[in-house]
């Protein structure tokens, strides 16, 4: 037995989710870590690097078996979950019209379903222990309507919507639920949703991953409802968009994820 605290994050082999398995384990937090390539091993020992054990799962999260696979692979830890970070999620760019429907289900099953999936197995086995921290990485794009995004961004206004609604659920249950709502990131997201050739493509418009994380476990760990990672222009654009009529907002999103010709 170990009096480590443990975490699961889900898409935790690189990008945000790396990053945040990097903080929780600075913490002293054991991490299980799933990703959907084999990539998740080498991830794995680079958190053990840092002085705790780390548990990769490769796993399929546009499926249910996918979901239910890790979550039975923490279990089998026989171990109190402390934390979980709903990571997991991918964008599709380019215009609806020519998208191909698979891959924008797919985007749904992973972004919604698999979120509420994994949330619904964190709940349960949490609210019992009258304890746990519950992260639900949404995005600023839940904050506007996102065209040549036109399917993500309906998914993170619901992880958004989502966590506030299960936090007021759980609030007097000890078990806290944080919504994080990065802006754009240095992360591979923009580029495996194939945007490269758009605004989001260039690296000198996005916020640095490691503040973002660290902004995103701060506030989880203040207990906050949700909070805007970024930089001060980041956290001014979300601020605007509570104000700005949703033709203009979707206007200027298309400026910026519209593939340049």
């Amino acid at each position: 037995m170990t009096n480590k605290k443990l975490v699961m994050i889900t898409g935790s082999t690189s990008g945000l989710g790396f990053e945040l398995a990097k903080l929780f384990a600075n913490d002293g937090y054991d991490v299980a870590m799933s990703g959907s390539s084999e990539k998740i091993y080498a991830s794995a020992k680079e958190i053990e690097k840092l002085g705790v054990e780390a548990y990769p799962f490769q796993a399929d999260a546009s499926t249910y078996d996918g979901v239910e696979q890790f979550w039975d692979f923490v279990k089998k830890k026989k171990r109190k979950l402390d934390a979980a970070v709903l990571n997991v999620g991918i964008s599709i760019g380019g215009a609806f019209l020519e998208n191909d429907l698979e891959e924008e289900l797919k985007l749904i099953d992973i972004n919604i379903k698999g979120t509420v999936h994994m949330a619904k197995r964190v709940v349960q086995d949490m609210v019992p222990n009258k304890d746990g921290n519950i992260l639900i990485v949404s995005s600023v794009s839940a904050t506007l309507p996102t065209p040549y995004e036109t399917v993500y961004g309906p998914s993170k206004s619901f992880a958004f919507m989502f966590a506030e609604a299960l936090r007021e659920e759980l609030k007097e249950t000890g078990v806290n639920v944080t919504a994080m709502l990065p802006g754009a990131t240095n992360t591979d997201f923009h580029h495996n949703a194939g945007m490269d050739s758009t605004y989001f493509g260039d690296e000198k418009n996005k916020n640095d991953k490691t503040v973002v994380a660290q902004q995103g476990y701060e506030a989880l760990m203040n207990k906050l409802d949700h909070v805007i990672c970024g930089d001060e222009a980041t956290k001014k654009e979300a601020e605007e968009n509570r104000r700005t009529p949703e033709d203009v907002k979707a206007a200027r999103h298309a400026e910026k994820a519209k593939p340049k010709q």
